[in-house]
């Protein structure tokens, strides 16, 4: 599966991309997951199986979802809590419920 994090600037979502990782591995999980700028994620959308939204960009969660609906994918924000707790089975298993893979 490819997840997708989106926030304002590509850099705060990097240490729960990191987590993420960690806790898909841990679970034999072979995801690929990264994180880029709002400005340059009209470019990353097709290739992802899911978007998630930092709590932070939850106002561009329409224009995300004008971007991801002709590709079938589903966007959605991230929870404030688990973002700020930097949890990333919490996010994980988040995704895998949005795009159906849990």
């Amino acid at each position: 599966m490819n997840i997708l994090l989106v926030c304002s600037a590509g850099m705060s979502t990097s240490l729960l991309v990191t987590k993420m990782e960690k806790a898909a591995q841990e679970n034999g999980k072979d995801y690929k997951i990264w994180a880029v700028a709002e400005a340059e994620a009209s470019n990353h959308i097709p290739n992802a199986d899911v978007v998630l939204i930092g709590p932070q960009m939850r106002f561009w969660k329409k224009d995300a979802e004008k971007l991801a609906a002709p590709h079938g994918i589903p966007v959605d924000v991230i929870s404030p809590v688990d973002y700020g707790m930097n949890d990333g089975q919490a996010v994980l298993s988040f995704a895998e419920k949005l795009a159906n893979k849990d």
